[in-house]
């Protein structure tokens, strides 16, 4: 079937995007569902820093590439073996498959599935296969899904139901921000009711790691303190339920400390931020994809003598299909409210232009959507 997709075909394009024009929305093909695989119409994806990492060219990836990971779809086509779910079905895109049979997917989520980072990495199906196609060449998927289309063919260890009711935009979120930041406060961190937590590093990813510590400890009396370097992303954290929000130059200042403290900014400095907010015996968790060259330092004898732990945290540590309809429950009860992580919404056209407003750092989730496509 014809559909319409945002293709990059080379990374490392100069800024403004919205003059260069990486993403390039044309008209593809794409083929039937293999065994085990769906194909689901797009409703709505979110644009996040891990598309822009492959723009820039800080995460290369093979290309031409159609773009796009979180995202939510109806099912309208069901490859052979696809037996638990229905057409018509409401599903959220998940980044990482799962094998569910190698030694990483035994760890419980805390670490990556092997097989699935291999297929991630070669910009391919977890068939090894490539249903996507301009002009009879073919097109690479984006981390299983390729999200920024009208359809797209995913494996259905890439997809996990959610209700009727969850809205396209609060469903798409669940498969990455809420996955990546919720899991880094409820996994990785495991914090709990009355701890204070800091996040550093207010897009999309750390607001929710917000939401998620406000649902977790902020009615037992624990504080949940938002740092960021932009003033309107400091006000978001207050408005979203944050009782402290500060620049990281103050939150040093006012000797800010916390036993959980999350860094999801992606960069050397900010990490180095969460480590020094760290209280002792306290854990920082790293969730931020910095690019491969980059570099920290931070003092071996205070991981000692403060009995410290460094966590990394890839996709929260999480396991999609345990973790999402947790957080759909949350979201279900009100405690868990991620339709305010939505900052702007904006059609397919528009990419490039959404492009910009992420790498200025001003946006915490643009949901793009394909009405009249």
């Amino acid at each position: 079937m014809r559909i319409t997709g945002a293709v990059l075909r080379e990374s490392g394009a100069s800024l403004p995007y919205a003059s260069s024009r990486p993403l390039d929305v044309v008209s593809l093909e794409l083929a039937s569902p293999g065994p085990g695989e769906v194909r689901i119409r797009i409703e709505t994806a979110g644009l996040c820093h891990s598309d822009l990492s492959v723009v820039n060219g800080s995460r290369p990836r093979p290309l031409p590439m159609l773009l796009g990971h979180e995202a939510a779809g109806i099912v309208d086509s069901l490859g052979e073996g696809v037996e638990d779910l229905a057409v018509g079905q409401r599903v959220v895109t998940v980044f990482l498959p799962r094998c569910e049979s190698c030694a990483a997917c035994r760890t419980g989520g805390r670490l990556p599935c092997e097989a699935g980072t291999l297929s991630n990495n070669d910009g391919v199906l977890p068939s090894q296969k490539t249903r996507l196609s301009e002009n009879g060449s073919p097109i690479r998927h984006h981390l299983g899904v390729s999200a920024f289309a009208t359809h797209a063919i995913v494996s259905r260890r890439s997809i996990v139901p959610v209700g009727d009711d969850v809205p396209p935009n609060v469903a798409a979120v669940l498969g990455c921000a809420v996955l990546t930041g919720g899991g880094a406060v409820k996994n990785a961190g495991a914090l709990q009711p009355g701890q204070d937590i800091i996040v550093i590093g207010l897009g999309g990813v750390g607001m929710a790691a917000i939401l998620t510590g406000i649902a977790i400890t902020s009615a037992a009396g624990g504080r949940v303190i938002g740092v960021d370097a932009i003033p309107a992303k400091l006000e978001a954290a207050r408005t979203l339920g944050a009782n402290i929000a500060v620049t990281p130059e103050d939150a040093l200042a006012l000797n800010l400390r916390a036993p959980v403290v999350v860094e999801a900014a992606g960069n050397p400095l900010a990490f180095e931020t969460a480590f020094a907010l760290t209280a002792p015996g306290g854990i920082t968790v790293t969730t931020g994809l910095p690019p491969a060259d980059a570099t920290s330092r931070i003092t071996p004898l205070t991981v000692t003598a403060e009995a410290r732990t460094i966590v990394g945290s890839y996709l929260g540590s999480a396991v999609p299909s345990r973790d999402i309809p947790e957080y759909e429950k949350l979201w279900r009860e009100g405690k868990l409210p991620v339709e305010k992580l939505t900052s702007t919404t904006l059609p397919l056209a528009s990419i490039n232009e959404a492009l910009d407003a992420l790498d200025r750092g001003y946006a915490i989730r643009q949901m793009i959507t394909f009405e009249g496509i």
